[in-house]
């Protein structure tokens, strides 16, 4: 349901016999969002970003955490997020959602600050985002209005 990511492949899904966690590694392949202003450089101006994303669900504990991290750039910067949902310890049928995110660049000079800007309000508007998908995708599996 996210606008930039233009596919996902599953490279691997298994489930721990013992605990029944279900794991899955999956790559998105998403558009490449910098503005066309930082793009100068010929290393930015790919027409796609690849994100690697795992996710464990844990249906016994009511936990399921994802991890993603950014496969493009690994040499400048390093960008990184971890969700995790949880039924809450106030009422077992609401859940509790906590995110972060980290965002470093290097080697780009006076540039780096600029770069680590805008990805950080790139992930605080993903942050949104996400919280707005969820909503949407509960609303349409339980009919349960949201504001």
């Amino acid at each position: 349901m996210e606008k930039h990511v233009t596919s996902v492949k599953t490279v691997e899904e298994k489930t721990d016999k013992s605990t029944g966690v279900i794991y899955r590694r999956r790559i998105a392949t998403c558009n490449n969002v910098i503005p066309e202003f930082l793009r100068k450089s010929s290393m930015l101006k790919v027409p796609s970003i690849y994100m690697e994303e795992e996710s464990w669900l844990n249906m016994q504990a009511r936990i399921m955490t994802i991890k993603s991290h950014c496969l493009t750039w690994t040499q400048y910067a390093s960008l990184s997020e971890e969700s995790v949902f949880r039924a809450s310890s106030d009422n077992p049928n609401w859940t509790e959602f906590k995110q972060k995110g980290t965002v470093t660049v290097h080697g780009a000079g006076f540039l780096n600050r600029v770069f680590e800007a805008f990805a950080q309000a790139f992930l605080n508007q993903g942050v949104k985002k996400s919280v707005r998908i969820m909503e949407t995708i509960l609303q349409e599996r339980c009919g349960c209005p949201f504001s």
